[in-house]
């Protein structure tokens, strides 16, 4: 992949691209502020994006509002939102976009480099990845259908929410595909979400979960 990175603390920036390179991929460009990011998606038409969330000058909302701008200007342009601890305003508003291509992580997952870089790579391929931490705070009032769901088919959601395919969740959750399968099937059913050519009903659900609060 064809990566761009905006991170203002410099040797946060130099690691994430040093992993980013080891793993084979491309770090086109590495800047520290939103203007610069902008500037790098026009000149690079990079696969994806790695953004922090708080940049220079006023260390609030430029990175948010800098990858809404570049998403905007190059619609379905993947972005991963790094930051510090879970911001629920900007989580929302990137979400307010839509889920494809969008990845929202706290900074500290990136110090595990497999799950990072799963992220973004599930990400680059038009996935969504929302920190399970992310999704635990967005979801703060509780809505009808999500207490349908068993303790065991929340585990799943969050996963999904993490960007997991279901080999991945039967990993982390010791079951066997065919289980995950069936409490995939069960959420589905729990929320209201019957096939669909139209939607993705992954994201469906875990836009439910997160938007439902």
């Amino acid at each position: 992949m064809r990566i761009v990175i905006a991170e203002d603390d410099a040797l946060l920036r130099e690691g994430i691209g040093a992993v980013l390179v080891a793993e084979g991929h491309e770090v086109v460009a590495a800047v520290g502020d939103g203007e610069q990011l902008l500037a790098a998606v026009d000149r690079h038409e990079p696969d994806v994006a790695v953004v922090d969330v708080r940049m220079p000058p006023t260390h609030t909302d430029e990175g948010v509002r800098a990858a809404v701008e570049a998403r905007r200007r190059r619609p379905g342009l993947p972005v991963l939102v790094l930051s510090a601890y879970v911001e629920r305003a900007f989580a929302t508003d990137l979400l307010s976009q839509g889920s494809a291509g969008l990845g929202y992580l706290l900074k500290e997952r990136v110090g595990r480099v497999e799950t990072f870089v799963q992220a973004l790579e599930h990400v680059a391929r038009g996935g969504t990845a929302i920190d399970p931490e992310v999704v635990a705070q967005l979801v703060a009032r509780p809505d009808p259908r999500m207490a349908r769901l068993t303790a065991r088919e929340r585990e799943v959601l969050s996963l999904m929410a993490e960007g997991r395919g279901n080999a991945a969740i039967a990993q982390e959750l010791v079951v066997t595909d065919g289980a995950v399968h069936k409490h995939i099937r069960s959420i589905f059913a729990k929320l209201d979400l019957p096939p669909s050519d139209d939607a993705d009903r992954r994201v469906t659900a875990v836009l439910h979960y997160l938007e439902n609060r």
